[in-house]
C-alpha cells in the first residue's frame, strides 16, 4: 500500500511542474566561533588592495545592469 503524499511533497511537485528544481547550497556558518574575526581579517586584506575600488565599481555596475534580462 502506498502512503499518501505529504503537504511538502505536493508543494515540491507543484514547483517541479512550474519548471523549478531544488538545489542545496552550503554557506558559511555565521554562528561559528571566529567567523566575525575572519570577516574582519579578510576585509582588512582587501582594503589594502590597490585594485579593490575598481572591483567594487565593477560589481556595483554589474549588479545594477539589467539590460538583456528576460
Amino acid at each position: 500500500m502506498q502512503a499518501h503524499p505529504t503537504k511538502q511533497n505536493r508543494y515540491r511537485a507543484r514547483l517541479r511542474e512550474q519548471g523549478l528544481r531544488p538545489i542545496q547550497i552550503w554557506v558559511p556558518d555565521t554562528r561559528r566561533p571566529g567567523f566575525a574575526e575572519e570577516c574582519r581579517r579578510q576585509s582588512q586584506v582587501v582594503s589594502n588592495d590597490p585594485h579593490e575600488q575598481e572591483h567594487l565599481d565593477y560589481a556595483a555596475h554589474a549588479a545594477a545592469t539589467i539590460e538583456g534580462w528576460e
